[in-house]
């Protein structure tokens, strides 16, 4: 059977040593290497300087070490929270199985370096849209709860608290005290702000820190802040330094004050200030209804003046009067049409009268009419239509007779 290659089996395992030798071989391989961070620790014993170097951007830290002289001997003053870039060599350490840094060169990044960083992270930001005004969410009018996060005992905090409880006394703070500058400004910073934007009785929250260095500020200007900021559903208002700094957190927040005393200004109404403004609105409105008033009343008297509704049964009288002459009018007209007609029926009547056969009967005449066997009666027109033994009827004008025929003469 074949025996298996070391450290491949559980039945042919390395030794412990023979895994932390592999492991420094090929740390050592790496070389040289340059690395930028911030100082967190910085430990001097009598030959040797033990320090941490931290990302500010990330949870993540490197044990160095260096010769005391080095420290010493560096151009500028070290301390925690200096961002530095050193130049080192890996080295892991066989006897405990730790891995540490061993510096051979330090320098302190300067401030035209920051701020041309600063200046790369801001265009990669705006690039990003983290930016854009309307991406901005507004400021509540009158908050109930402001979030305040600020250095502890700091003279920003109270300048926040004392200028918005003056205007306005009923306002309630949550305060989260934090480190403001240094290595663990950012991690507490970012802590604190996802615990106020989780409180839904906060309605706004409040950045605040005095005014300070390039380097001192330079946590309001770290990329995990910025994102942090634009990842709340809270409304941020950044009052970070005095007028003249401008570290990135102002353009990502919703809000920026100036200094801490003009966020409490901004984000917090004036109770003396309103309440003269309620007392103006209300004497503006009062004196634009008691305008409205008066000019509705004359619209009023102009329409009660105007004769229709002066004298409304005027229009009425007068229809009245001319319906009256017209009655007149049509009466007298009818009446004078049955006169001539009355007349004109008489001068007919009596015509009728005249020319009529009564008329004619009553001068003595007759007229003698042939009745047949039948009843029928005809006119007698000629001699021949009566022969004798004709029954004859003669009309008078008072009546009629009857008689027979005897034949003509």
């Amino acid at each position: 059977m074949t025996q298996p290659e070391p450290g491949k089996s559980p039945d042919n395992p390395w030794p412990v040593r023979a895994v932390a030798t592999r492991l420094a071989k090929y740390i050592d391989r790496l070389g040289f290497v340059w690395v930028e961070g911030q100082l967190t620790e910085l430990k001097l014993r009598q030959t040797t300087a033990w320090m941490v170097l931290r990302d500010p951007a990330a949870d993540m830290s490197l044990s160095v070490s260096c010769p005391r002289d080095l420290i010493a001997n560096s151009p500028v003053p070290l301390s925690e929270g200096t961002q530095v870039i050193m130049c080192g060599k890996p080295q892991f350490y066989t006897r405990n199985g730790s891995f540490s840094l061993r510096i051979s060169e330090i320098r302190a990044v300067g401030v035209g370096e920051l701020l041309a960083r600063i200046e790369r992270l801001r265009k990669l930001l705006d690039a990003e849209g983290l930016f854009d005004m309307r991406l901005k969410r507004p400021i509540p009018f009158l908050p109930n709860t402001i979030g305040l996060i600020t250095g502890r005992a700091s003279a920003a905090e109270r300048d926040v608290m004392t200028v918005a409880a003056g205007r306005w006394p009923a306002v309630r703070f949550e305060v989260r005290n934090t480190v403001v500058q240094g290595p663990n400004a950012v991690p507490q910073i970012v802590e604190a702000l996802r615990s106020l934007d989780a409180e839904p009785h906060v309605d706004v929250i409040v950045i605040a820190r005095g005014g300070g260095s390039v380097e001192d500020l330079l946590p309001f200007s770290d990329e995990t802040l910025c994102r942090a900021i634009s990842a709340c559903t809270t409304p941020v208002v950044s009052a970070v330094g005095h007028e003249p700094d401008n570290p990135l957190c102002d353009l990502v927040a919703d809000l920026r004050a100036a200094t801490p005393t003009d966020a409490a200004k901004r984000i917090v109404p004036d109770t003396a200030a309103e309440q003269a403004l309620l007392r103006d609105l209300r004497r503006r409105s009062a004196r634009a209804l008691r305008n409205w008033v008066h000019r509705e009343e004359r619209v009023i008297e102009q329409l009660r003046s105007r004769p229709v509704l002066a004298q409304p049964l005027a229009a009425l009288t007068a229809r009245a009067e001319e319906i009256d002459r017209c009655r007149t009018a049509a009466r007298r007209d009818i009446n004078r049409m049955v006169a001539v007609e009355t007349e004109r029926i008489g001068h007919l009547s009596a015509r009728l009268t005249t020319l009529g056969p009564a008329a004619t009967l009553a001068r003595g005449y007759a007229v003698v009419q042939t009745v047949a066997p039948t009843g029928e009666a005809a006119v007698l027109k000629t001699v021949a239509d009566a022969p004798a033994g004709t029954r004859l009827r003669v009309r008078v004008s008072d009546g009629a007779v009857t008689a027979v025929s005897e034949g003509s003469t």
